[in-house]
């Protein structure tokens, strides 16, 4: 991964950055490999001072918000701490989600193995789920994640039986290809067919909060290239009529 212009800079001031950040780029650094790039690594080499606020999943792309001084740090972290910041992702799901707005109030549990579980015993975990557009084999939506858990789209998407359309922990499939929704797919002799998007098939495309200032806050991250791509796709050859 080039680390020259690895992110967007979508806002800054003297208190906040906030960048969109691309999928494969790590939120802060890997404990047990510090040679992979992470969002707070390349933000320190520029910035004396830089806190980390929120994350985003590895392979999750868009807002991604910062502190620059400790004063905002936990001004903006009291507000996360308090489910006060209005968090919305888009993501595609596998299968057709027959309602058009659906809350999932499901509690998740650490997993020891890795990611969350449901489960009576996990911490209160809430997610309003909108339709935006139904396709035959997949479900385009808008979620609010009234609370902050770690991978909570994706577990609980899987929990009501439309899990991301790609997601190599919850979901069926490690990628998708075009292959798999257009009819009479062919390949020239001895290619390869590459996947449209190969990670989790999500984007937070919008963060609000408030500024220390006391202004509200508002941002907004364009979707990445595969992200459209899948999209079009499934406009393309998988929209129903």
């Amino acid at each position: 991964m080039n680390k020259k212009n690895i992110y967007e800079i979508i806002f800054e001031d003297a208190d906040f950055i906030v960048i969109n950040k691309p999928a494969g780029l790590l939120t802060i650094p890997d404990r047990y490999n510090s040679t992979l790039p992470s969002a707070y690594q390349l933000l320190k080499q520029k910035y004396s001072n830089i806190y980390v606020v929120h994350r985003l999943d590895v392979g999750t792309s868009g807002v991604l918000l910062f502190a620059k001084n400790s004063e905002a740090h936990s001004f903006v972290n009291k507000q996360f701490a308090e489910h006060t910041v209005n968090k919305i992702y888009t993501a595609v799901l596998e299968g057709v989600l027959n309602k058009d707005s659906i809350e999932i109030d499901i509690p998740l549990l650490q997993n020891p193995k890795g990611g969350v579980v449901p489960s009576a015993r996990g911490k209160a975990s809430l997610t309003v789920i909108n339709t935006v557009e139904r396709f035959k084999n997949a479900t385009l939506i808008k979620a609010q994640l009234k609370t902050g858990r770690l991978h909570q789209l994706r577990a609980h998407a899987a929990a009501i039986g439309h899990p991301l359309l790609v997601d190599n922990i919850y979901g069926n499939h490690t990628e998708f290809y075009i292959s798999s929704i257009k009819r009479r797919f062919n390949l020239k002799k001895n290619a390869e067919e590459l996947p449209i998007i190969s990670r989790p098939t999500m984007h937070a495309a919008e963060l609000n909060f408030i500024h220390i200032n006391g202004q509200s806050m508002i941002f907004e991250a364009k979707y990445p290239k595969d992200f459209v791509a899948l999209i079009q796709i499934l406009t393309k050859y998988a929209k129903v009529i």
